[in-house]
């Protein structure tokens, strides 16, 4: 994640002062020195770093922080709350027009992941919010970009408005406007053009295209690598355009996260979305208050939650919990079950979503293989049906026959047959603890 080195400083400070019994302004003072160069190593803009210290210096060694029982841990809560704030405080969601279609311009300079985010944003308003949106391809100076919001429409069996690189960005989305309206779309989303750097030919395109749609959104696609760089370039442009919104590209990647704690103290533009990941589907809502618990080690249930939901199918969860009860739990409801947990996302980033993770020696250099898991797939693939349902039948010659149609050895198989039988073990025990209790046992994830 962006933050992970920020987040290690933050909760090696935190930790110096969360047991603390009395909490002195000597301590506060030291321990915001701390918070500082973490900040600035994080590359958190100076001026936004020198608000923030002063404003939880100021409510730090207040009197209900100082008179409390547990001064420590109201402390780290003031750092919590003020590190939501930076990042915008709520929520902020994206427009729903009262006359639709909703229109959104997508901006930024080149290089950003512009067309490929418009291609990810459309698939979460129809995947989240059951929208049905439009693509435009509006970037007529580069031809890949008509290309490749194409290509993103096909995989995503989505419409893409395009009338090629010889008709002006300005009626490409005037006229993708009017086909909205006649074949009633909820959404309008026009990737425009971007360019290298901030210029004046650009922004007067931009302003053109903004007069003709009167967008209810405006959203900066920000590469999260570049820094402090993100932050000036989103200055430029609302400046001159009037952000709503920026969407923050590359925040799973080895970036320091200072833009995404600088943008919205510096422009007065919310963070609307963050991309996590290179993935159609890895797009996601951006919550304030959900990343300050991640930098600070106390984890990110609701968006865990949320991951879940969205990958686990309810009614197929209801018949493996009935399995489990019966004790008719097999390998082929555990490979069902091993895929939905893939689609929530890499387990190394769910694993930190976790509270306390960050307690868990060696768990940010953790890397858990999924080839692994991806030879567990092919060793229950190599089964029989009939093996499948009944796995004490695997006697030494399948077993060499499960090792070699999938490529693995018999050591592996040997594995996971112990490893299913002890989940087996397990689950009999939970189901035997629940029996009486009004709530069921939830099969985890679930």
């Amino acid at each position: 994640m962006a933050f992970e080195g920020l987040a290690d400083r933050l909760q090696h400070v935190m930790n110096k002062i969360r047991g603390k019994g009395k909490v002195t302004e000597a301590d506060v003072k030291e321990m915001m020195r701390e918070v500082r160069l973490a900040l600035l190593e994080a590359d958190v803009n100076f001026k936004v770093v020198k608000d923030f210290v002063k404003r939880v210096s100021e409510r730090a060694v207040g009197q209900e922080v100082m008179k409390s029982l547990t001064p420590g841990q109201q402390v780290i809560k003031v750092v919590k709350e003020e590190l939501t704030a930076l990042m915008g405080g709520e929520q902020s969601k994206i427009a729903v027009s009262n006359r639709p279609p909703t229109v959104v311009m997508m901006v930024g300079l080149q290089g950003a992941g512009k067309t490929t985010t418009t291609g990810k944003l459309a698939n979460l308003l129809r995947k989240k919010y059951n929208r049905k949106p439009l693509l435009v391809a509006a970037d007529i100076y580069r031809p890949a970009a008509i290309k490749q919001l194409e290509t993103l429409g096909k995989q995503l069996n989505m419409p893409v408005f395009s009338l090629g690189d010889q008709v002006s960005p300005v009626e490409i989305a005037k006229q993708a406007l009017e086909k909205a309206k006649e074949e009633h779309y909820d959404y309008v989303l026009i990737d425009t053009a971007g360019r290298l750097h901030i210029d004046e030919a650009l922004m007067d395109e931009l302003k053109q295209i903004k007069e003709v749609t009167k967008p209810d959104e405006i959203f900066l696609v920000v590469d999260a690598m570049t820094g402090q760089d993100a932050v000036n370039v989103a200055q430029s442009f609302n400046e001159q355009l009037g952000l709503t919104g920026v969407i923050l590209t590359k925040l799973d990647g080895d970036t320091r996260g200072g833009a995404a704690l600088s943008i919205k103290a510096v422009t007065n533009t919310p963070i609307k979305f963050v991309g996590m990941g290179e993935k159609l589907d890895a797009l996601e809502p951006f919550h304030p208050e959900r990343m300050a618990s991640r930098i600070l080690g106390m984890g990110d249930v609701l968006t865990l939650i949320e991951k879940a939901q969205a990958a686990v199918d309810e009614e197929k969860a209801k018949e493996l919990e009935q399995k489990m009860r019966t004790m008719s739990f097999t390998l082929d409801d555990f490979l069902e079950q091993l895929g939905q947990v893939r689609k929530m996302g890499p387990l190394d980033e769910l694993l930190k979503m976790l509270p306390g993770a960050n307690k868990i020696k060696g768990l940010n250099n953790i890397q858990i293989d999924e080839k692994q898991i991806g030879r567990v797939e092919a060793i229950i693939r190599s089964m029989t049906k009939e093996e499948k349902m009944n796995p004490e039948i695997i006697n030494a010659s399948r077993k060499k026959r499960i090792a070699k149609g999938s490529g693995t050895s018999v050591q592996e198989v040997n594995r996971l047959l112990k490893q299913f039988e002890e989940m087996k073990k397990m689950m009999k025990m939970m189901t035997t603890m629940t029996k009486g209790k009004k709530r069921g046992f939830r099969f985890p994830f679930m």
